[in-house]
């Protein structure tokens, strides 16, 4: 009796989890602003919520009203994302899903916990960190950072398939998170300061088989380019220009590698997305523009094939990733409606596409310290349109076999005037708000050789803030909150901060901006102003993105703390050598008076 009793609580048990899982789309998801199912929000990574109950008059009430701690003490990138009844929490290496059940005052449903080989640490650029995982119809996808991808039934926890994407023996490893779309699950690849090729790959959602593969790097099969019809500022590509503008073989070992965020188009079914640096960092050792690294690509999301690229940084000598996110908006632009992309750069320009052609029409300094390019040429009748009109005081392209080899007062700094830490869009004030880094640098490139599995940087770093007057009127300002208008490409207002701004931006209906900052404040200010409105000290650093949700007709905001990723890698990591996290244990060596490591996820709500 009482095993048929155990078997019938069992099966109830089962039936009960199930409900929890909401089987709906991932478009009908991202239409209910009660529910935040991807990392960026909605396919274009606009990062805004509809949702108003907390505003601009409400905003000073709020509270904390429970957390969560994860277990894991690293760089906390990402959010988590709610579904329904149910909230999915993710955790840095070694990627452990939590899943809590809103219900019930956020009792675990369950846990997964990956056996990750802990050697996998050891290629991991700029700490531990994972941005985040994805939902759709049922499934929770994980990419773990040693390439393996999960998918997990959304109820149980139980695996549906895993395939491995990489191999961490050669420096490939993920941080990305992935983008789910009309039944294909986009992944990216790291490890570009190991000398990795990378790619970008669909695999079916439902099965795990590989769909397609595509390259930055190569021959145009690879590629996945035709030379004739994909296009590069209106024109034809040409053939193999990802083989003719490296050197010899310098293509193989090149990086390019997307291993940040990715956007998504439904009705032009195109995918967007940004590929890093070129391998190595001393760019005396690959002569040419290094096609297609420090790149934008449109690509069609059933064959890969790529429409458009954007070069942002041609022969990049500065460590200059172009990842970071595509917000794609639609907006009108010299007197006309125009479906837009826009992209913040690690090199300190704000670039506004037309995202159907790829054409250049607004490239814009978002930060006013940026020297090492003069401006980017937009106009299109010149033979230098779409390129950057460089400083050459501010180049590092030596040989790095000399005594003297260093460029000092570059800015912006390797880190980039904005990392991965997305920024967010209102289409109420038609405004961008961007998390920068105001910081500068000293480079040194170095002759390195290559080697499978070890590190292919070739150059060191000293970082330190921007001088006084390049931007702000104070010395000891690395990073801002700055309103950006990309039509105009020109900033609005910035809220100058201590450290750099590493957390994810939320902009709302309710004309409420949120941020997060290294000290470890979750900070809200007016939309249209940037009047500050709340502030609340969370248990440590924030490098995670603030999302927000609707639960029993009730507003949340929910950001993970956790110091780390590449600001915080001295405190992540244990690390005192100044030069060590390519400068910044030496740059942010402050940072510890005001935070330490942590992994907690903190909900904020207003009073019943």
């Amino acid at each position: 009796m009482s095993l048929r009793l155990l078997f019938v609580f069992a099966i109830l048990s089962l039936i009960t989890s199930a409900a929890l899982a909401d089987g709906r789309s991932l478009p009908a998801l991202i239409d209910d602003p009660a529910d935040w199912p991807i990392q960026t929000g909605d396919y274009a990574s606009t990062r805004y919520s509809q949702l108003d109950q907390i505003n601009a008059d409400t905003v000073s009430k709020l509270r904390p009203v429970w957390s969560f701690s994860t277990g894991v003490l690293r760089g906390h990138e990402g959010g988590p994302l709610v579904v329904g009844n149910m909230m999915y929490v993710h955790t840095p290496f070694p990627n452990v899903v939590y899943a809590l059940d809103l219900s019930k005052d956020g009792e675990i449903v369950w846990k997964y916990e990956p056996h990750q080989d802990p050697q996998v640490i050891q290629v991991m650029c700029c700490d531990t960190v994972y941005r985040g995982l994805a939902y759709d119809e049922g499934t929770i996808f994980l990419h773990q950072a040693d390439t393996t991808v999960v998918a997990l039934d959304a109820a149980t926890g139980a695996v549906k398939w895993h395939v491995k994407n990489g191999d961490p023996s050669t420096g490939e490893v993920n941080t990305a998170t992935v983008l789910p779309a009309k039944g294909r699950l986009i992944v990216g690849t790291a490890g570009g300061e190991f000398g990795v090729r990378c790619d970008l790959t669909a695999y079916d959602e439902k099965t795990g088989k590989k769909l397609w593969r595509a390259y930055a790097t190569g021959p145009d099969a690879d590629m996945l380019i035709d030379p004739k019809t994909t296009t590069v500022l209106g024109k034809p590509v040409g053939p193999d220009t990802g083989l003719t503008s490296w050197e010899g073989d310098e293509w193989k070992i090149g990086g390019a590698c997307p291993w940040s965020w990715f956007s998504y188009d439904p009705d032009l079914d195109l995918i967007y997305y940004g590929t890093g640096n070129p391998a190595s960092w001393n760019p005396v050792q690959r002569p040419g523009d290094n096609k297609w690294s420090n790149s934008i690509f449109a690509r069609d999301l059933a064959t890969g094939k790529a429409r458009w690229i954007y070069q942002m940084t041609p022969h990049d000598e500065w460590d200059y990733d172009g990842v970071n996110e595509m917000i794609l908006t639609d907006q009108t632009i010299d007197g006309r409606p125009r479906k837009l992309l826009t992209h913040f750069d690690r090199n300190g320009f704000g670039y506004t596409l037309d995202r159907v052609t790829g054409q250049l029409l607004v490239a814009q300094k978002f930060d006013p310290s940026v020297n090492w390019a003069r401006r980017v040429d937009t106009d299109p009748q010149s033979p230098t349109y779409g390129q950057p009109i460089r400083d050459p005081v501010f180049s590092t392209d030596q040989d790095g076999d000399g005594e003297d080899t260093t460029t000092s007062g570059i800015c912006p700094g390797a880190p980039g005037a904005k990392n991965e830490q997305p920024a967010a869009y209102s289409p109420k004030t038609k405004l961008f708000y961007v998390p920068t880094n105001h910081v500068c640098m000293d480079y040194e490139p170095f002759r390195v050789a290559y080697t499978a599995g070890q590190p292919y940087v070739g150059a060191t770093l000293r970082l330190y803030p921007a001088p006084k007057g390049k931007g702000f009127d104070r010395d000891g300002v690395m990073g801002s909150l700055t309103a950006w208008d990309n039509v105009e490409g020109k900033i609005v207002w910035a809220l100058p901060e201590r450290f750099s701004v590493w957390s994810g931006v939320l902009a709302t209906a309710g004309d409420v901006v949120f941020y997060g900052t290294l000290e470890g404040y979750l900070k809200a200010v007016d939309a249209k102003t940037g009047t500050m409105l709340y502030r609340y000290k969370t248990p440590s650093g924030i490098v995670g993105n603030v999302t927000t949700y609707r639960h029993d007709g009730r507003q949340y905001v929910a950001v993970l703390s956790g110091v780390g990723g590449w600001a915080g890698i001295g405190l992540a990591a244990g690390l005192t050598n100044p030069e060590d996290g390519s400068g910044a244990v030496g740059a942010y060596e402050s940072l510890s008076h005001y935070t330490a490591t942590g992994g907690v996820l903190t909900v904020f709500a207003l009073p019943h």
